[in-house]
């Protein structure tokens, strides 16, 4: 009931996407504001994972840098007990972790994060502009994420295709983000 009475009251306040209608463009990279999904940073200690995996629908990964996918949701690993479970078509995040009777802790964090699509031949190139890691598909393969820095600013790196990426950040720094890998596709152009 708690999560309907936050719903209704967000809903009222009628808030905008942050970077609603964004795009720029390179030769060979493409910058697009993604539409809002449904978000939650999830904790929680080994023991739980096979329970919370259950409950979502999707298994959590194990291992540094991986990812794991169903349908609309994606469960992106940020360290040994964290992850960030994302569903794109708006499915009840907490009440399906809920579900789990292990021991857990749910955000969401849908209204926090804004996410960023840089895709094209240069879409690698676009993002390290400004990120320090290296994004060859060797060390950066389809399904790799990661919490990093883009210029001044932390992400969630998701590489969704040999050619594509997907940037997570917070909406307070989402205008920032996008600038900046707007700039770094014109300069992939030049």
């Amino acid at each position: 009931m708690a999560k309907a009475a936050r719903r209704s009251a967000a809903d009222a306040a009628d808030r905008r996407p942050a970077l609603e209608d964004r795009e720029a463009f390179g030769t060979g990279v493409t910058v697009t504001a993604l539409p809002p999904a449904e978000r939650v940073s999830l904790r929680a200690p080994a023991d739980s994972v096979a329970s919370l995996s259950r409950a979502l629908g999707v298994t959590l990964p194990q291992k540094p840098k991986t990812s794991a996918a169903k349908g609309s949701r994606i469960a992106l690993w940020l360290g040994p007990d964290e992850w960030l479970v994302m569903d794109e078509a708006g499915a009840d995040l907490l009440a399906d972790c809920a579900r789990a009777r292990q021991l857990h802790s749910a955000v969401d964090i849908s209204h926090r994060n804004v996410a960023i699509s840089v895709t094209g031949p240069a879409a690698e190139s676009c993002v390290n502009a400004g990120c320090p890691q290296d994004l060859s598909l060797a060390a950066f393969p389809v399904g790799a994420c990661s919490r990093t820095v883009l210029g001044k600013a932390e992400i969630v790196l998701y590489r969704t295709a040999a050619d594509a990426f997907r940037v997570e950040c917070w909406r307070s720094f989402s205008d920032y983000v996008f600038t900046f890998l707007g700039e770094a596709a014109r300069d992939a152009a030049a």
